[in-house]
């Protein structure tokens, strides 16, 4: 069937109705707002069974699968607009920062090497198979979509499959880990302030007194002259666009040359930033109202990830996915049990608990979990991550960019070494430097409470 613009509308008509059904199920079905599934998960699983790779009651079009590379180049360019560049300083930043950092490029370099010295020789996987656990746990969806794009243009079929599958699976990993590990630090006592339960509009998505309700942005222009929403998306999509339109000329010039759109995206946003400080105008985007497009842009790009799915792919690689993901774990495990406790002292629990959430989903499960056993937030862990983030953000978005150049350009190997010999540097230089707290684990003052 011919694709015309009434099939992008129709594309997005069944997802949006998807999702709409993963919110209700989320506000009315215990099992969803339990696991506190995101609703663009649930449309997404179920797009994918009632698709044609399954089912076939959905007829979403050839290119659903292309929708991921537009939607994480929107949100790789909102990204620059977006971010804070605080220099506060904070006592536990430093550890926050050695913590976060050393799981992150450990998490990378080891499942790489794995990859290659056990999956690729044991079960004859590609030399890339193991950094899907990376790609799909610390990474999440937006990476997934980002790496895999790139790779499948490389020639690697199963690649984004596979990543969205790693990161719907680190995703229940994180929330039904996350749960259990929060029950068991409240019953025992190990949270430094009195927990509570989730609040419902948490649990069930929805905020129903209308008090309560935040504003996702505020107004930067008079809708007499432009919508501000209208602004805001507009220059997010002329980013893109414009990174769209520099690729097409270096591929003209380079042929060899391949920069994803993502990155370029990145890049160009950051000039935008750069060129709106020149003109002395660093507020004519409002960050919050950045904030909602991106977000906008990821819960889309999650639920047609995980739809265009095919399930064919996953098939051929079940056996090495399940020991990947188990191997996944253990590691996220090991960090939780015996790094965090050495690295964060009376409070530790706190901060391993959203260390766990975004280690195998994202930042917002780990903030999620956070609230189980810091309800009102104050143990500081995010306004150290806060801090800790600018120190950490070149690693995320640097790996997301190189890892499926070294993939291409034969440097996995070398990537795996370079990555895990930096987590190691890392962890001695914040015990060698006397970062680490001299007591290490000490237990904090909560009181057992019943979450419910």
């Amino acid at each position: 069937m011919e694709y015309t613009p009434y099939s992008l509308i129709l594309d997005v008509g069944w997802i949006s109705g998807l999702m709409l059904i993963g919110s209700i199920l989320r506000r009315k079905v215990p099992f969803f707002h339990t696991l506190l599934i995101p609703s663009s998960i649930t449309a997404g699983l179920i797009g994918m069974v009632l698709g044609p790779k399954v089912l076939g009651w959905i007829g979403w079009s050839e290119h659903i699968s292309t929708y991921t590379t537009v939607l994480i180049a929107i949100v790789f360019a909102a990204m620059p607009y977006s971010m804070k560049f605080d220099r506060g300083v904070r006592a536990g930043v430093k550890n926050m920062w050695a913590f976060s950092t050393a799981m992150f490029v450990g998490q990378w370099g080891l499942f790489i090497l794995l990859g290659l010295y056990l999956f690729e020789p044991v079960w004859g996987t590609e030399d890339w198979f193991g950094m899907m656990l990376p790609v799909g746990f610390v990474g999440g969806f937006g990476t997934a979509a980002a790496v895999g794009t790139s790779l499948e243009a490389a020639g690697a079929e199963a690649a984004i499959s596979l990543g969205f599958t790693s990161a719907t699976v680190g995703t229940f990993a994180a929330i039904v880990g996350g749960i259990i590990f929060t029950a068991w630090g409240i019953k025992k006592g190990k949270t430094a302030a009195m927990p509570a339960k989730l609040p419902w509009d948490l649990r069930s998505g929805y905020i129903d007194k209308l008090s309560e309700r935040p504003s996702i942005g505020k107004a930067s222009t008079n809708p007499s002259a432009i919508e501000p929403l209208a602004l805001h998306a507009g220059i997010i999509f002329l980013t893109v666009a414009i990174a769209y339109a520099i690729n097409g000329w270096l591929k003209d010039i380079f042929p060899v040359v391949s920069i994803p759109l993502f990155a370029m995206s990145f890049v160009v946003g950051i000039a935008g930033m750069v060129l709106m400080r020149l003109l002395k105008k660093p507020d004519y985007l409002d960050r919050e109202t950045v904030n909602s497009v991106s977000g906008a842009a990821t819960d889309y790009l999650i639920a047609f990830g995980i739809a265009s799915i095919a399930p064919a792919a996953i098939a051929d690689y079940w056996i090495p996915l399940v020991v990947l993901f188990v191997a996944g774990v253990a590691y996220c495990c090991f960090f939780f049990f015996w790094v965090a406790p050495r690295f964060f002292g009376e409070k530790w629990l706190e901060r391993a608990i959203f260390g766990w959430g975004w280690a195998t989903a994202a930042v917002a499960t780990g903030i999620a979990l956070l609230k189980i056993v810091d309800p009102k937030l104050k143990s500081g862990t995010l306004n150290e991550y806060g801090v800790a983030y600018i120190g950490f953000a070149p690693f995320e978005i640097g790996m997301t960019i190189i890892a499926p150049i070294a993939v291409i350009s034969g440097f996995t190997m070398g990537l795996g070494w370079a990555t895990l010999l930096l987590a190691v540097v890392i962890m001695v230089l914040a015990w060698a430097l006397k970062w680490l707290p001299e007591r290490g684990h000490v237990r904090g003052q909560g009181t057992p409470v019943e979450v419910e």
